[in-house]
């Protein structure tokens, strides 16, 4: 048979008679151009073997799958006396990628964003991979707000059909937006609209807040804000009609118009509830923040439907359906609701899922759940269980969901995912001074030991001035109804007698053990009694009041001291606190069984309170005061003291 020649994957798209060939039997099949590729890849792709019949649709399916793996650039098929010649060419791969003029982003960083885009060095080349790359790029830049950038990808032909892939990037200046415009306003001056915008000109925070750089997420988030003003000012038909966004031709000015229609405000004429409430009606009118003769506000309605819909699912309708239905007059400027209510199916909780929690033992997050398996849906209990969980303060994230049990209409399973975090913390120093001599300090800590829960700390502390060795354990649930049991033993020896400030020491011990009784979902009540023996030592030029308290109550020192106190926290979450209440009281009275005789009392109260989707306000206020009673003093040593971090900043620790 005389050498024939098979047309490329065009031809062959194209086909004509003129090309077509008779059937012919594969004696043979040889592949000829490759140098990377193996043989064996080639023979995988092709739909015919050895002993086949080939005909023009075989030809074509095997120049066409040839041509799909992507490392050919050229395919061909020759027929030589019944053996089968496959002649490629293939792509060049590529050498190297080399990044110029790039300061705002790693170079690692964007070309591991090229390698997902199917740009890498080794790999082959691939002009559509190059193109894609090269947006991408421009659009990294184009999101920080730098639209004049200019991407160049030059592509160099090296020995052994190999490339390289060269990008200069001019990066140019970050585009400001010059003017913002809104047309339509009338009802409102275009300031007070504007204040309502993140986007805005450049002022003295620009530099901080990025505010003057044009995002299109950012422009639609003010959009969006213009709408929730207007519709929660009653301007129930407001409509943003059209936004141009121009830029000027050196791309350093943006320049944005705002065109929409405010329509008339509109007041409410009547509301109603209809539908099955299932609950009272007049239980469910009082969840109702709308009112007839109240101004419109889309977000009342938007918060009426939730607290109706929440309502509902307390008593286990999982799957409550509320919409405010309007009836707008436009003559008059009114409309009314009506509040339709669908409950659905009541639904209970089939099974509780817990996955993440790898060290924390399952039982320690169970025991924080409010919602119980086999009982009703109760969407209170189940945000209340996620709150209980996050006080934990195990996990660096607490995510609960509720799904539908596939195959019931009212049935639900809880899946809580945790990610653990660390929970024990280790310290460890050694330092040197002319007063202290060489001391040794070290702590470990343990939040939630072997996973149990239970808390364990050592302390360790060998200055020449104090010395401090403690060691304290909780178990959280002592008892199944959540009551808490501690123990605490230390020693502290203090010696100052080297010092200007105080010249005395002492030497300490005590233990106690206390426990703690919930008497709310967010309050519990805390008692405890600790026995403690402290021993004075006075130096010759000790000052007269110290002198004075052991001439009169003795230097050797034996107290039982007893202990209650009250907390509340109201958080919203101990990961994300954005708004709650922390409160804390506290009296240590020294019983009248030894030689001393005094009360001490402190409160601390924290205040969180959200200013933005961001930022929350923390509050924190502290006060005690205490006193000795039966005739003898507040021991000097017990006296209160203030400096430092979170008490008063600008002091050292306990130097006031």
């Amino acid at each position: 048979m005389k050498l024939k020649k098979l047309a490329g994957l065009i031809a062959l798209l194209c086909m004509s008679p003129a090309w077509a060939i008779e059937p012919f039997t594969v004696k043979d099949i040889r592949v000829e151009g490759i140098q990377r590729t193996e043989a064996g890849t080639v023979f995988s792709y092709l739909p015919v073997k050895v002993g086949d019949t080939m005909d023009d649709r075989q030809a074509a399916a095997a120049i066409r799958s040839l041509y799909a793996t992507g490392f050919f650039k050229d395919v061909r098929l020759e027929v030589e006396q019944g053996v089968l010649i496959v002649l490629v060419r293939e792509r060049p791969s590529i050498a190297s990628i080399e990044l110029n003029g790039i300061k705002d982003f790693p170079k690692d960083q964007l070309k591991s964003n090229m390698k997902s885009a199917g740009l890498a060095e080794a790999r082959i080349f691939d002009k559509g991979a190059l193109d894609k790359a090269t947006q991408d790029l421009k659009r990294q830049y184009v999101a920080r707000g730098k639209y004049g950038v200019s991407v160049t990808a030059t592509v160099t032909e090296l020995e052994r059909n190999r490339v390289a892939v060269v990008f200069d990037v001019v990066e140019g200046e970050v585009s400001k937006i010059k003017q913002i415009n809104l047309v339509g306003n009338q009802a409102y001056a275009e300031g007070e609209l504007l204040d309502l915008m993140k986007l805005s000109t450049p002022d003295w925070m620009s530099w901080f807040s990025k505010n003057d750089q044009y995002s299109k997420q950012k422009l639609s988030a003010d959009m969006e804000a213009l709408r929730s003003f207007y519709m929660d000012s009653g301007y129930l038909e407001f409509n943003i009609d059209s936004t141009q966004v121009s830029i000027t031709p050196d791309k350093k000015d943006i320049y944005i118009t705002i065109n929409f229609t405010e329509g008339a405000k509109y007041t409410v004429s009547k509301v109603a509830v209809v539908g099955n409430t299932l609950v009272p009606k007049e239980e469910i009118e009082q969840l109702i923040k709308v009112k007839a003769g109240d101004t419109f506000s889309r977000s009342e309605l938007t918060d009426t439907s939730k607290k109706v819909s929440e309502r509902l699912g307390q008593d286990g309708y999982a799957f409550a359906n509320v919409n405010a239905v309007p009836e707008i007059d436009k003559v008059k400027h009114e409309v009314a609701f009506n509040f339709m209510v669908d409950p659905g199916l009541r639904v209970y909780i089939r099974r509780i899922n817990i996955a993440g929690n790898d060290k924390t033992r399952d039982e320690v997050i169970r025991r924080e759940f409010r919602q119980v398996e086999g009982a009703w849906f109760d969407v209170d209990k189940i945000k209340k269980s996620k709150q209980r969980v996050d006080k934990l303060d195990f996990f660096e994230e607490v995510n609960v969901e509720t799904q539908p049990v596939q195959g019931t209409a009212d049935q639900m399973d809880v899946n809580i995912a945790v990610a653990e975090k660390s929970t024990g913390n280790i310290s460890a120093g050694a330092g040197f001074s002319q007063g202290d001599g060489l001391s040794l300090t070290g702590s470990v800590s343990q939040n939630n030991l072997f996973g149990s829960g239970n808390h364990a700390a050592v302390q360790l502390n060998t200055s020449k001035i104090n010395q401090v060795y403690s060691f304290s354990y909780t178990n959280p649930y002592f008892t199944d109804e959540g009551v808490s049991r501690g123990f605490d033993v230390y020693k502290r020896n203090t010696d100052s007698t080297s010092t200007t400030v105080s010249q005395y020491g002492s030497h300490t011990l005590g233990g106690g053990v206390r426990f703690g009784v919930p008497i709310a979902e967010d309050e519990a009540i805390s008692y405890g009694l600790s026995g403690e023996n402290t021993q004075l030592i006075l130096a010759a030029n000790s000052p007269a009041r110290l002198t004075q308290y052991v001439n009169t109550f003795g230097a050797n020192n034996t107290n039982l001291v007893g202990t209650v106190g009250w907390s509340k926290d109201s958080r919203d979450s101990a990961i994300y606190t954005t708004e709650g209440l922390v409160q804390r009281a506290f009296l240590e009275v020294a019983l009248p069984v030894f030689d001393m005789r005094y009360y001490k009392f402190n409160f601390q109260q924290q205040w969180f309170h959200p200013l933005a989707s961001d930022i929350t306000l923390l509050l924190n206020g502290e006060a005690g005061f205490g006193r000795g009673y039966g005739g003898k003093q507040l021991p000097f040593f017990k006296n209160f003291y203030g400096g430092g971090t979170g008490s008063v900043r600008g002091f050292e620790s306990n130097s006031l």
